[in-house]
């Protein structure tokens, strides 16, 4: 067969068969973004789909009507190739019902990339160039062709090679293995990892001698992670270099602010699966019960309502948690509106009010859970007309390390003994990757799982540590857990003395880099990542990021 067109000739079998036509440019364009990195482009279905409108079909209504049905199933099978989660799991969020208009026109424009554009203007003007003198199907029917011997060489390399690993206890890393890990070798990891941790605790015990009093402040922020503080060239701010101890590979395991605080909450025992966060849980794994049984006060506060997707039923219902301390609003003047619509207050001023409530307090020992979405994506900042206007996520980082680190002076000034532990939910997605724009958490990939946990001690002894102690093992919340536990139990507390850090962070729990939201998990494999979009579905290598 030729690749070139030719004059029209006397009636033959060639002359019946029609080609793919404008069908070509919807598979070229796949190759293209498949190329860019934007498709993981499925062979076998795209080859069916092309032979299917490969039949010859000699009546025109025959025709017609295979091009109506081969139009949404084109639409589907577009969608199936590209990395979003299934198109099911959207609609099974009815919270984004609840989005303002502003935020859902600034979502769409995110989805335009205009270099991607232009490449699809370019294959549209060559298309309409080559097809006057190539037979553009049999480049496509090659094209898929050379993909599916691509796919099964490399099925027939898992078949014959299949490593195996094995997870042990505060292990983050497999065996070393030189080939492409398969769905069962990933699985039976993914299987492993749930069942070692599921068997980890951390026991808070009373020492002899009870410490003095002190209080413990988990402030929960929602959208930092270190990805975003290099993105606004924020890694180096006075909140995180005065801390005493930052972790420098925390990973938060999912990228969803419900499930990030039920996990925190939960971390006196090791992870567990997504599904597994929503069923019963017993008492010892609940770390601000764990707390009460050491006769801390527990007390909730947000800067939000916490009314989006149900959030503050949620960790109250999961955690065991209190009603907020100051109601249903602090009463100080909004800083923001969220994505929703709803009020934001300023985290300086929610947390001032809170701290003077707890100074008329007569208990010894009192735990708060902050939660702040500050930085969520889509607020916008409240204008002094009563208006609002875009606020970027360097400003309102700026504004939100200032507020904390400002409240840690406050802290000091009052001369209560107290432990502040910083502990991200997950990332914002500045950047987005190639596979979820930017803002988009649908996947929990490291760059959003990767979050900055600090630590700081205030009034308890020696103040003046010049520089972080920083903790450089795979590690998440269990080792949270740990570290309140040792410090409640440490006997220098007890003394007045300064601690010793290198004593609290021995041998801290590890734990694997494992993330997962509903139905997608992430996860590090011989220091790879691989990523499983569907329940049940296979796994692919995490694609390498924009640059």
């Amino acid at each position: 067969m030729s690749l070139f067109k030719s004059s029209p000739a006397p009636a033959s079998i060639s002359g019946k068969w029609k080609g793919l036509g404008l069908w070509n440019l919807y598979f070229l364009a796949k190759f293209l973004l498949a190329w860019t990195g934007h498709l993981n482009l499925q062979v076998m279905p795209n080859l069916i789909f092309a032979l299917v409108l490969l039949i010859p079909l000699a009546h025109p209504l025959l025709r017609r009507v295979r091009t109506l049905i081969a139009i949404p199933v084109a639409v589907a099978l577009l969608y199936q190739d590209t990395w979003f989660p299934p198109f099911s799991r959207l609609l099974a969020q009815p919270g984004v019902l609840d989005f303002s208009v502003d935020y859902i026109v600034e979502l769409l424009g995110r989805f335009i990339d205009w270099q991607v554009c232009a490449l699809l203007l370019l294959l549209i003007i060559g298309y309409a160039f080559l097809n006057q003198w190539l037979r553009l199907t049999t480049f496509t029917l090659l094209g898929l062709c050379w993909l599916s011997v691509g796919n099964l060489q490399a099925l027939l390399l898992q078949t014959t090679d299949t490593p195996v690993a094995s997870a042990s206890p505060g292990v983050a890393a497999p065996a070393v293995v030189s080939s492409e890990p398969d769905d069962a070798t990933l699985n039976a990891y993914l299987e492993k990892f749930y069942q070692t941790e599921a068997q980890r605790k951390v026991d808070f015990t009373k020492p002899a001698v009870e410490p003095p009093p002190f209080d413990l402040l988990v402030l929960n922020i929602c959208s930092l992670a270190w990805d975003d503080l290099d993105e606004v060239g924020m890694r180096n701010n006075p909140l995180l270099n005065q801390m005493d101890v930052i972790f420098d590979n925390f990973n938060s395991a999912t990228a969803y602010s419900g499930p990030a605080a039920i996990r925190l909450l939960r971390a006196s025992c090791g992870q567990v699966s997504h599904t597994q966060l929503y069923k019963a849980t017993p008492d010892q794994c609940l770390l601000f019960e764990d707390l009460r049984k050491l006769g801390f006060t527990n007390e909730l506060m947000l800067n939000h309502t916490g009314e989006f997707d149900g959030f503050l039923q949620e960790v109250r219902d999961q955690g065991h948690l209190p009603p907020p301390a100051l109601g249903a609003s602090p009463g100080v003047p909004r800083a923001y509106v969220s994505f929703d619509g709803s009020p934001i207050w300023r985290d300086r001023d929610v947390l001032s009010k809170w701290w003077k409530h707890r100074l008329e307090q007569n208990t010894p020992h009192a735990a708060l859970f902050y939660n702040t979405t500050t930085l969520h994506d889509g607020n916008r900042l409240v204008t002094a007309d009563g208006g609002t206007q875009r606020a970027d996520y360097s400003s309102r980082a700026q504004v939100l390390l200032d507020d904390l680190d400002a409240f840690i002076n406050e802290l000091k000034k009052s001369g209560r003994r107290v432990v502040v532990m910083v502990v991200p939910e997950h990332g914002a997605a500045l950047h987005g990757d190639r596979m979820q724009i930017s803002g988009m958490r649908e996947i929990p990939s490291d760059s959003i799982t990767h979050v900055p946990v600090g630590i700081k001690l205030i009034n308890m002894g020696d103040d003046n540590q010049t520089s972080p102690v920083h903790v450089t093992q795979p590690s998440s919340y269990l080792a949270i857990a740990e570290i309140i536990a040792r410090l409640y139990a440490d006997p220098a507390l007890s003394e007045g003395q300064r601690i010793d850090w290198s004593k609290v962070l021995a041998d801290l729990p590890q734990t694997a880099k494992v993330s997962e939201n509903s139905g997608t998990v992430v996860l590090d494999y011989n220091g790879k990542p691989y990523v499983r979009i569907k329940e049940n579905g296979g796994w692919l290598p995490y694609p390498q990021r924009f640059k």
